[in-house]
């Protein structure tokens, strides 16, 4: 099943590329929606998560996954009966030194175990410790559905690079993917600034971060995220670990926690994580140990799950706040 395109023995005119709105979305959609594009395919995203995409994804997926994974199955099923294929890649390392999370390693397998309820897959291995060549040869594989053409594949790709690197130039100007969007809310005279660190698909999905940004925007704060740091500062910052870490989403994760706790450049940080998560709990334990050991920025994790309430979060999140607000008071 993986490495190719399943269940299709003829390529379709103009094929439906389902891109799932969930997990890695956040940090490449403009990527593949513009290489697909490029290609002329019809890119159909799921819409963003409710109650109901969540329980199909709970009911479908094995209960030891941790929570993103689970709502991706969600995903996965809302796009299954609307497209030709679903784009489920399998990244294993996006860098030499370092890899992806185990579930992005086994994603494409455990959607395929779906059975007669998975969608046709469209899947490769994309891992940069082979090198270029291999990874262009599956950019190629994954374009070949669209065209035999290598050098239009090619061209799509160099396309959807320039989106990738203009998004990424927006977020480094300050602004959230919710923004690029269209999901996220003006700042309001913001009197805090406060730092939100995590993983995109935890941070960004509105549903299950109960809409942290926004709710943070709405009690007047200023919403700084890791992806407005440049690669650069990260690395620095992962310069303090006595080892380095192997996965490559914690490092962005630590590195921007690190710099907000170091450069005292927000009034207070929030860490959100989600449950079941191996590497999160590591991360978890590497900021909290850095926070109380240096810095005098008050930190918040915040942990969801598929049990979490939104009063209890709305709860904890305003008093945060005003424990921020009234210790800046203080001070000035």
């Amino acid at each position: 099943m993986l490495g190719r395109v399943t269940e299709r023995e003829t390529r379709p005119m103009r094929p439906t590329i389902g891109l799932p709105q969930a997990l890695v979305y956040h940090k490449y959609f403009p990527l593949w929606g513009e290489f697909f594009s490029y290609l002329g395919a019809d890119v159909a995203v799921s819409g963003p998560t409710d109650k109901r995409v969540l329980n199909a994804g709970l009911e479908a997926a094995d209960s030891e996954l941790c929570l993103p994974v689970k709502l991706f199955f969600g995903h996965v099923l809302e796009l299954a009966q609307q497209v030709d294929f679903v784009f489920v890649p399998r990244i294993v390392a996006v860098e030499g030194d370092a890899f992806t999370c185990p579930k992005l390693l086994g994603l494409p397998d455990m959607i395929g175990a779906l059975g007669e309820r998975a969608p046709s897959l469209l899947s490769e291995t994309f891992n940069m410790k082979r090198g270029m060549r291999d990874f262009y040869k599956s950019v190629y594989k994954v374009g070949s559905v669209c065209t035999d053409s290598s050098i239009k594949v090619y061209r799509a790709w160099r396309s959807g690079l320039r989106a990738q690197a203009d998004y990424e130039r927006q977020l480094l100007g300050g602004v959230t993917p919710l923004d690029v969007l269209g999901q996220g809310i003006p700042e309001k005279e913001p009197d805090l600034t406060i730092g939100v660190v995590g993983h995109a698909y935890n941070v960004y999905d509105r549903h299950l971060s109960m809409d942290l940004i926004n709710r943070l925007r709405k009690s007047g704060g200023r919403v700084v995220t890791g992806e407005m740091l440049p690669p650069k500062v990260i690395e620095r910052e992962l310069q303090r670990l006595p080892k380095r870490l192997f996965w490559s989403y914690e490092k962005e994760v630590v590195g921007s926690a690190f710099h907000f706790i170091h450069t005292g450049d927000v009034d207070g940080i929030i860490f959100l994580l989600s449950f079941a998560c191996g590497p999160d709990s590591l991360t978890q334990v590497l900021i909290e140990h850095e926070a109380r050991k240096t810095s005098k920025t008050p930190m918040m994790s915040l942990v969801v799950d598929e049990h979490s309430g939104e009063a209890g979060m709305a709860t904890r999140v305003e008093a945060f706040v005003d424990m921020l607000r009234w210790q800046k008071g203080r001070v000035c």
